[in-house]
């Protein structure tokens, strides 16, 4: 096995670094996020759903469409399904267009 020049080891030696300083950016972002998370805990709102709402606001209009007509498949075929989601899935879809 042959060892790199030292221009090729600087630069393995510099890339390594940066990826490490980014990783400590990261953790540091993530430890920042739960932070607020416990902070909207600690003022009386629903973490599952914040988590939620999140996820849902990375998406599309046509991709949660697509999505919740799938679930609504599945609920239908498992016998779960409310006989009238039309007003749920209206006021959901309000919301979520207004936070766009």
């Amino acid at each position: 096995m042959s060892t790199l020049q030292g221009a090729a080891q600087a630069q393995l030696r510099q890339l390594v670094e940066q990826i490490e300083r980014l990783e400590q950016e990261k953790k540091a972002l993530a430890d920042d996020i739960r932070d607020k998370y416990i902070e909207a805990k600690g003022v009386g709102f629903d973490v599952k759903v914040l988590r939620k709402i999140i996820q849902l606001r990375k998406k599309s209009k046509n991709e949660r469409q697509e999505e919740e007509s799938i679930l609504e498949v599945y609920l239908h075929a498992l016998g779960m399904l409310a006989t009238d989601t039309s007003r749920y899935d209206s006021a959901a879809d309000q919301m979520l267009d207004a936070a766009e």
